[in-house]
């Protein structure tokens, strides 16, 4: 009996047991749809967070005061004074720095008419805008001149619009609103970007960092000091340079501990990366547990056949069967059931990965790798276990066999 002799019967075998056939191939359904299910949903968290991350602005460096320690209790980073407008004017721009943008921040109740919303204040410089890539629905940017004479102007996102005056396409240009019953003029609303994870730069107002020092905080300090690379190839050599010129300007002696500190976007991406590949590792390697626990189903399965057709396997062997041809017979068996039960466990776990990514909004990556190795994993598991059963019945001897009842 030849090769495709072979295939037929084992064919016609396990279409005369659907119902088993198609029991024994849940298990590796189940386990090859959950590791690409898993992978896609661990591979789309790592893109959302790079993305998030790196929608912080363009290779970015944030400078923040050491955390303020009061009765024993620390607060968070950038909780203590130790930042001026004087720092952030002592950095240079040149070949490492791009931009610098000094930020503080408060919360305020805004006021325009009927409308009425608490939101994030932010005050800083014109440099914000190419530090964070603001881009405008309409109006401008906060502007030098704005800066230097404390004008009282602000930039609103889109959720603030909508908040304010019930449409995000409301025409707010020149309007005046207050903030904690400050006035202040609208003279430009940006794109939609979304949340970062961290806030929402959509539900933000940004002022001069001079107004909202003097008009909304009563006090000159910086919460943070933001700093865009040339590039990311100088990212390093921009935080050696901001570490040296911090040192400097706050009298630190070497071997003195650090009044502030000096975040690297690409070290946090890193990070962040290998944090969630670890993760995506993780929930692989628990889902492939599946695949063995099929793996020994089929191994089970085909015992039982083997034990069920021990006088079919007697017949085949007295007409002129090898051991070769009954070993073949049943490895096909298995090996049939592992692949098409990894077939259908792609289409699931693909299916099962869109279904999850709409669920938890945001978005799955399935890679060409991870399915590959998927069902070559499920087909080596056909083989493996499919070996001991395809042995077990290629080694029976005819004359026992046809005495078997």
């Amino acid at each position: 009996m030849n090769f495709f002799e072979s295939i037929r019967v084992s064919l016609r075998a396990l279409r005369a047991n659907k119902l088993r056939s198609a029991l024994t191939m849940l298990g590796i359904i189940i386990g090859v749809a959950a590791v690409i299910a898993m992978v896609g949903i661990g591979n789309g968290a790592t893109a959302s967070i790079t993305s998030q991350i790196q929608g912080l602005g363009s290779n970015l460096l944030t400078i923040s005061s050491e955390r303020s320690n009061s009765g024993g209790v620390r607060g968070g980073a950038g909780s203590s004074d130790t930042l001026s407008m004087m720092d952030a004017s002592k950095i240079q721009i040149g070949t490492a720095v791009k931009a610098v943008a000094p930020v503080t921040s408060t919360n305020a109740q805004v006021v325009v008419g009927r409308g009425n919303t608490s939101t994030s204040i932010t005050g800083t410089t014109q440099d914000y805008e190419i530090i964070k890539n603001v881009t405008m629905t309409s109006g401008h940017f906060i502007t030098k001149e704005d800066v230097d004479s404390s004008a009282r102007v602000a930039v609103l996102g889109p959720t603030v619009v909508t908040n304010l005056f019930g449409d995000a396409n409301a025409s707010v240009i020149g309007k005046i609103i207050k903030v904690n019953n400050v006035p202040f003029q609208v003279i430009g609303v940006t794109t939609t970007t979304g949340s970062t994870g961290f806030m929402s730069s959509d539900d933000m107002i940004t002022a001069p960092i001079t107004t909202v020092q003097s008009r909304l905080i009563g006090k000159k300090t910086v919460r943070n000091i933001l700093v865009s690379a040339s590039s990311a190839d100088l990212m390093q050599t921009a935080q050696d340079e901001i570490t040296a010129t911090m040192h400097k300007a706050h009298k630190i002696q070497a071997g003195k501990a650090d009044d502030f500190t000096v975040q690297n976007q690409a070290d946090m991406l890193a990070t962040m990366q290998g944090v969630t590949q670890t993760l995506t590792m993780l929930l692989g390697g628990i889902a492939g547990i599946s695949l063995l626990v099929g793996g020994i189903g089929i191994m089970n399965i085909m015992l039982v056949s083997v034990t069920e057709r021990t006088r079919e396997i007697g017949i085949r062997k007295a007409i002129g069967a090898k051991s070769m041809n009954i070993l073949l017979q049943f490895l096909i068996e298995a090996v049939v059931l592992s692949v098409l039960g990894g077939g259908i466990g792609i289409a699931l776990g693909y299916g099962g990965s869109t279904l999850a990514g709409k669920a938890l909004k945001m978005s799955t990556s399935i890679s060409p790798i991870s399915v590959l190795v998927a069902f070559c994993f499920s087909a080596a598991i056909g083989i493996i276990f499919g070996v001991f059963p395809a042995r077990k019945a290629a080694a029976m001897d005819p004359i026992d066999a046809l005495r078997y009842e």
